[in-house]
This record gives C-alpha cells, sequence and structure tokens, in this order.
C-alpha cells in the first residue's frame, strides 16, 4: 500500500508533460521542414527574379500606353545582345591553346568545342527561348489578360513533363499538391482582376492568341528545362554565352522582319531610350540570376515563384496606372507563396539511367539539391543525438 501511494500521483504527470510537450515537439518539426535557411535563401532568390519581371513587365507597359511603342523583338534583342557581349565574349576569350588533352573535354568552355559539336542544339534552344518570349507577348494583341494569365501556366505541367522524361525528376505527392496550390493562387489573381475592372479587353481573335499563348508556355518549358540540364551538368557560362550568339543572330533577323516599321516609327528621346535601357537591364539580370537559382533548386521551383511576378506588377499599377486594389491579391500572393514553400520542402529525387554521366553530386537528387543536402546534414545530427 505504502509503495502503490506515491506512484499514484505520479503516474499522470509523465502523460500530461507528454501531451503537453508534443505540440511544440511537432511545431518544431514543422518550422524545421518548413523554414529551414535553404529555403528561406530560394524564397529570397525566387522573388528577387520576380522583380526583374515586374520591371521587364512595368518598362514595356509604359512604352506601350504613355509612347505608343510596342517593339517586343527590339526590347528581346538588346538583352541577347547584352548577353553576347558579356557572356559569349568571354567563352571567346577563354584560352584555346592550352596543352592539357582534356582542355576539349565535353562540357568544356572553349567557344570552338561548343560551335564544333553542339551548335545545331543551340540554334534551336535559341530559337525556342526567342519565340517563347515573342509569342507570349504578341498574345496580348488577340487575347484577353485573364487568358494569358491562366494559359501561361500550361508551361509548368509541360516543364513537369520534360523534367521526368529528360531530366528522370521524380515527383512526390506534395510536389502535385504544391502546384496545385499556386495554380489556385494564379486562379484568385484572375478573379481579383476581374472583380478591379482590368479585364476590359475582350481580344480581337481570341482562339489565336490564346494558341499562342500555349505555344509560348511550351517552348518556356522547353528552354527551362534545357537551362537545368546546361547549368547542372555542363555551366552556366556556356548556358547563357550559347543563348546570347544564337539569340541575337535570331532576334536579329526577326527583327528585320517584323519590326522593321515599327522601329522607324518611334520618336527617339531620352524618356523612351531610358525604358528601353530599363527593360534590358532588368531581362539581362533576370537570365543572369535565374541559371544561379536553377543550379541549386529546379526549373520547376523557379516557375513557381516567379508566379508572383505579376502581383508585383500590379502593385506597382496601383500607384503607375492607377489600378484598383482588391483584398484577393493580398490572398493570392498568399496562396502562392505557401504552394511554394510546400514544394521546395521537400527534395524530388532522380532515377538516372546506368551509365549517365551525371556528375556524382547530382545522384542524390536533382530537384532542390541545396535542400536535399541540408536535409541529409539534419538526419546525420538527429541519429547522432
Amino acid at each position: 500500500m505504502e509503495a502503490a501511494s506515491p506512484a499514484g500521483p505520479g503516474d499522470p504527470q509523465p502523460r500530461a508533460q507528454g501531451a503537453a510537450g508534443a505540440p511544440p515537439s511537432l511545431l518544431r518539426r514543422i518550422k524545421g521542414k518548413l523554414f529551414t535557411w535553404n529555403i528561406l535563401k530560394t524564397i529570397a532568390l525566387g522573388q528577387l527574379l520576380s522583380l526583374c519581371i515586374c520591371g521587364t513587365a512595368i518598362s514595356s507597359q509604359y512604352l506601350a500606353e504613355r509612347y505608343k511603342v510596342n517593339t517586343p523583338m527590339l526590347q528581346s534583342f538588346i538583352n541577347y545582345c547584352l548577353l553576347f557581349l558579356v557572356y559569349t565574349v568571354m567563352l571567346a576569350f577563354q584560352s584555346g591553346t592550352c596543352t592539357n588533352p582534356d582542355f576539349f573535354r565535353p562540357g568544356s568552355d572553349n567557344v570552338l568545342y561548343i560551335l564544333k559539336r553542339k551548335w545545331w542544339k543551340y540554334i534551336l534552344l535559341g530559337l525556342a527561348d526567342v519565340e517563347a518570349n515573342y509569342l507570349i507577348v504578341r498574345a496580348y494583341q488577340y487575347t484577353t489578360l485573364t487568358s494569358v494569365q491562366l494559359l501561361d501556366c500550361f508551361g509548368i505541367p509541360v516543364l513537369m513533363a520534360l523534367s521526368w522524361f529528360i531530366l528522370y525528376a521524380r515527383y512526390r505527392v506534395i510536389h502535385f499538391v504544391a502546384v496545385a496550390v499556386c495554380l489556385l493562387g494564379v486562379g484568385t489573381m484572375v478573379g481579383a482582376d476581374i472583380l478591379a475592372g482590368r479585364e476590359d479587353n475582350s481580344g480581337s481573335n481570341v482562339l489565336i492568341g490564346d494558341i499562342l499563348v500555349l505555344l509560348g508556355a511550351s517552348l518556356y518549358a522547353v528552354s527551362n528545362v534545357c537551362e537545368e540540364y546546361i547549368v547542372k551538368k555542363l555551366s552556366r557560362r556556356e548556358f547563357l554565352g550559347m543563348v546570347g550568339l544564337f539569340g541575337t543572330i535570331i532576334s536579329g533577323i526577326q527583327l528585320l522582319i517584323v519590326e522593321y516599321k515599327d522601329i522607324a516609327s518611334i520618336h527617339w528621346d531620352w524618356k523612351i531610350a531610358l525604358l528601353f535601357v530599363a527593360f534590358a537591364l532588368c531581362m539581362f539580370c533576370l537570365y543572369s540570376f535565374m541559371p544561379l537559382v536553377i543550379k541549386v533548386t529546379s526549373a520547376t521551383s523557379v516557375n513557381l515563384g516567379i508566379l508572383t511576378a505579376d502581383l508585383y506588377s500590379l502593385f506597382f499599377g496601383l500607384f503607375l496606372f492607377g489600378y484598383k486594389f482588391s483584398v484577393l491579391y493580398i490572398l493570392s500572393f498568399t496562396v502562392i507563396m505557401v504552394g511554394f514553400i510546400l514544394y521546395c520542402s521537400t527534395p524530388t529525387t532522380t532515377a538516372e539511367p546506368a551509365g549517365s554521366s551525371v556528375p556524382p553530386i547530382t545522384s542524390i537528387g536533382i530537384d532542390n539539391l541545396g535542400l536535399k543536402l541540408e536535409e541529409n546534414l539534419q538526419e546525420t545530427h538527429t541519429v547522432v543525438l
């Protein structure tokens, strides 16, 4: 009896502590899963890219609305010229007289080797990149803003499918849920546009415009998958240098064919020139930084992160173009960010075939590589404890 007495009141105590300690423990696990330094860094980099896209949208809208200048190919041509002057020239000045026989191995930065062995591949990549930019902008002349915003998301499932078959990325259920959440956020943004009265353009030929958006989104997916493959298996400099070279050639030829009359009709002044410079610099920063983000995450996660670019443009438009504010914009931004965080919270795996030439470090997962390394370190630390 005496031995049972202290045990009675002591029994509930451990159970009470365990029950009280469970929620904080669960919260700590969720916090450790969703708010790691790598995820926060990925979010910051993704929003930096969104701001670059926002800069291109604002400058283009100023040119179109205030100065009646609608020359998307000329604007892209200037960007490709900047890429050529920086990155292609860097490739050209790589020493080609090195006596090391490994210098001309696959993936070398030597521009002569690249052009000799892979010129036709980069022509196709440059064509996809140039036409993707052009088709999306051209679609605005035929269809509605809502159609462009919604159908542009078609590139995300195309991108995931291409990553599955080309990059051997393998997704988990949470990734599909995260993509669905992000697309729900886009739908919320479109609804906010309609309620705010921004949907005032019925489009001259909606069917043609919608087809152009779908083609442009698909070409963007092709370009992004190729970019991920090149920056992870070869080099960022090679991708930017070759896109700068062939993008300049292709956009220059197309510029002379489709926009020479529009360019001749521009009444140049310092304001118009400054807007062209702002667009080119934002686009150049976007192209320069995107490979860095893709290298540590993936093309899919980057495309989810930059879904907020339209929202930044809307927020700036409140002051610059007199847009009407809607609380749904804030809700849309929140939903997209939740989906983006969910996607980044769990790394995908890869199913590289035997005999693959992928560097060993990517064998643990092409997608969200930095997150996977961080997760492995945390698991090791837990086992030691």
